[in-house]
């Protein structure tokens, strides 16, 4: 279906042209020229190109490409799924758990004193937010130091399935429905995987890591892993 609905010509042309200056492109009537194509038809290519993150298309600036991610491919899929009751987020979030647990070692290990800083900050802003009046639900902080440990993965697979993760859970009403028990359980264990990480005891902040992935299937709904036309409204 790919690639019955994005020509295999302008894929190549895409990644033969990934160093131009600003990754710029020509107009759609010089690209259209170039590959032999109507510009209806370039335009229509392009509205793909774009959804798949491949492209950002705006009037006055033109075509340019943009540094590859595999999210908005993976996005796209699991909002449909979720949304037609193909599929329930808590398949995908065992798959998001797996993933973690298997880049486990070699995301840490990549990590740099920098980025523990980064960490350490999420947890006391974290904190602050549950332990303030009003309280609020630090999910900013929560979906951040997740990624943040495994940013330095040069995996741009894995890192698309993770953040595409995160758009789910924030789609189905995770980051806005918490009970506050739930909520100081998980940031205790984020600050023991951190210091965990920070001290180089790699096993332990995988046990850890483990232990916590596992509270997400003990949460009070809304996490019913269905995206209603009410949830999806929310997107964006």
């Amino acid at each position: 279906m790919f690639a019955d609905r994005l020509d295999y010509d302008l894929l190549r042309y895409f990644a033969k042209h990934q160093n131009l200056r600003e990754n710029k492109l020509p107009s759609t009537e010089e690209l259209g020229q170039e590959l032999g194509v109507s510009v209806g038809k370039l335009r229509e290519q392009l509205e793909v190109a774009r959804a798949l993150g491949l492209v950002e298309v705006r009037p006055k600036i033109g075509i340019r490409l943009l540094n590859y991610s595999f999210a908005p491919a993976v996005r796209t899929s699991l909002m449909y799924a979720l949304a037609s009751r193909s599929a329930e987020f808590e398949q995908f979030s065992a798959l998001r758990n797996h993933l973690e647990a298997a880049f486990w070692h070699e995301a840490v290990a990549r990590l740099t004193p920098d980025d523990h800083a980064h960490l350490r900050a999420l947890i006391e802003r974290a904190r602050a937010k549950l332990n303030g009046r009003p309280i609020q639900i630090p999910h900013a902080e929560h979906r951040d130091l997740h990624l943040t440990i495994f940013k330095r993965l040069e995996n741009p697979f894995v890192l698309g399935l993770l953040e595409a993760y995160w758009d789910a859970y924030e789609a189905i009403g995770l980051s806005r429905y918490s009970d506050y028990g739930y909520l100081q359980e998980v940031w205790d264990y984020h600050a023991r995987i951190v210091e965990a990480i920070v001290a180089g005891d790699v096993e332990l902040g995988h046990r850890l890591l483990v232990e916590h992935t596992n509270l997400l299937s003990h949460r009070w709904p809304p996490a019913d892993g269905l995206l209603t036309p009410e949830r999806m409204a929310s997107i964006g």
